[in-house]
């Protein structure tokens, strides 16, 4: 039995808040505060990198066990977790005294988005019929995109404050926990469903882990030092949060994968968005100081970014019909392993070249990823 319209609605715009305080403020925004915390902690470029891992390594543990739970507990419940644990991070960070609180509290607040979407997805694979379902996914995925455009004027306003900035994320996570308790429902799967058989190992899985490994990697280079590299380029001090919000706006327009998807199919919509988010790292790295193009270089990374997540999702749950959650759950832990590792490793090469060179090489590998891609794909 479909749910009403209303619900549908309500399921979609709170999916969307969600993922936005999930990914948008606790994960990400990380990165557009990392030049403040290294001043007020004391912070090494090695040590930023190492502490912003703490967040994709919450992320994998939590998605994980974010998959196991989501069909046993229902979707309601598992999101609501997503979060409380998103609010106890943000206001861990917010209250940090010194480096290994903030680093807890970066840990935390990275688990939610591991536990987010495993049950947003299932939720919407439940309640939307099947022609509207991978608009509607990568519609609620597309809320990273407006939580990054929220971060950035907030740190534009309170430059000098970093704390009253973290404080004001937690209250608005808190406040979407409610509304997500109410809004999303409580998705299980039907007997003889997602749980009664086993998804087993495949070439085709196995790819779609090597490309969203791939993208994870290539993209960390911006999400954990896109702000000091613009500010490394002598660029104004209002650049680098601009430069942010230009990434969440353009990333909104990842709502749109699912339409790109419908007319150029998976393969080449994740070629062009690989192409595009190496492009994007890459103008930012080499083009810094001047601020139109860095504006334009955000943007570009962000769309593409955001657009490729949808892309991972609608193809995870094409893979393994009837078990979005594990679908998701394996593409989205692929990306945050690839930034785990990575972050730590980009830190230490910061140490010893120029930051600029860090995001080119994040940016090659990326370009190398959008070989990764199937040839043939079932249909919807």
């Amino acid at each position: 039995m479909q749910p009403e319209r209303g619900t549908l609605s309500s399921l979609v715009v709170a999916g969307v808040a969600l993922i936005a305080c999930c990914y948008g403020l606790a994960r990400f925004a990380y990165g557009l505060f990392a030049p403040d915390f290294a001043r007020d902690f004391a912070l090494t470029p090695a040590l930023s990198g190492l502490i912003g891992s703490g967040g994709y390594v919450g992320y994998c543990v939590a998605i994980v066990a974010s998959t196991v739970a989501t069909p046993r507990l229902g979707a309601r419940r598992v999101a609501v977790a997503a979060g409380v644990l998103a609010t106890a991070g943000i206001a861990t960070v917010a209250a940090a005294p010194n480096a290994t609180v903030l680093a807890i509290g970066i840990l935390v607040a990275g688990s939610s988005t591991g536990v987010a979407s495993p049950p947003l997805a299932a939720a919407v694979a439940a309640a939307i019929r099947e022609r509207s379902r991978d608009a509607a996914q990568t519609i609620v995925n597309a809320g990273t995109g407006i939580g990054v455009l929220v971060s950035g004027p907030v740190a534009v306003l309170l430059a000098d404050d970093w704390r009253v900035a973290w404080t004001i994320f937690a209250v608005v996570a808190a406040g979407v926990t409610v509304w997500a308790a109410f809004a999303v429902p409580d998705a299980r799967p039907e007997a003889g469903g997602s749980t009664a058989s086993p998804v087993r190992p495949s070439r085709p899985l196995a790819l779609l882990v090597a490309a969203a490994a791939t993208m994870g990697v290539g993209s960390i280079g911006v999400w954990t030092f896109g702000r000091q590299a613009v500010l490394d380029a002598g660029a104004a001090d209002w650049v680098a949060p601009a430069v942010w919000t230009a990434i969440g706006a353009a990333g909104v327009l990842g709502a749109f994968a699912g339409a790109l998807i419908a007319r150029i199919g998976i393969r080449w919509s994740w070629a062009l968005g690989m192409v595009a988010m190496a492009a994007g790292g890459a103008a930012l790295a080499l083009l810094a100081a001047s601020p139109v193009a860095a504006l334009a270089a955000g943007a570009v990374f962000g769309a593409a970014y955001i657009a490729l997540t949808g892309v991972l999702l609608v193809w995870s749950t094409r893979l393994v019909p009837g078990r979005a959650a594990f679908g998701v759950g394996l593409a989205f832990l692929a990306i945050a392993v690839g930034q785990a590792i990575g972050a730590p490793v980009v830190g230490v090469v910061a140490d010893a070249v120029p930051l600029a060179a860090v995001l080119v090489g994040c940016a090659a590998i990326a370009a190398v990823g959008a070989v990764l891609a199937p040839r043939r794909m079932p249909a919807p």
